[in-house]
């Protein structure tokens, strides 16, 4: 079973870091794409980064240059380190392989 679950969300002050984990499991990791989405409150989800099995990494342009997407194929874990948040980046944040997603965890940046 197919199983994805996020964590480090929280709340943090325009400027600040964090450090988003999802954990997979049920399935061959090392030989899929991963990717983060977040949806914002009335907001549709929208796709912020992506990693392939290859490593080759993608980004939103509005992520650019702050985020950093990694993985490690030995702990079945993608990483999403935020840099330099802004107040827009407030939202859930999703990762998902495939058709499969996770629970979602809450990042809010807030003055």
């Amino acid at each position: 079973q197919v199983q994805l679950v996020e964590s480090g969300g929280d709340v943090v002050q325009p400027g600040g870091s964090l450090r988003l984990s999802c954990e997979a499991s049920g399935f061959a990791f090392r030989f899929f794409d991963v990717h983060w989405h977040r949806q914002a409150p009335g907001k549709q989800r929208e796709l912020v980064a992506s990693i392939a099995s290859g490593g080759a990494t993608n980004y939103a342009d509005s992520v650019k240059g702050r985020f950093t997407i990694s993985r490690d194929n030995s702990k079945s874990t993608v990483y999403l380190q935020m840099n330099s948040l802004k107040l827009e980046d407030t939202a859930v944040y999703y990762c998902g392989i495939t058709d499969y997603w996770g629970q979602g965890t809450q990042v809010t940046v807030s003055s």
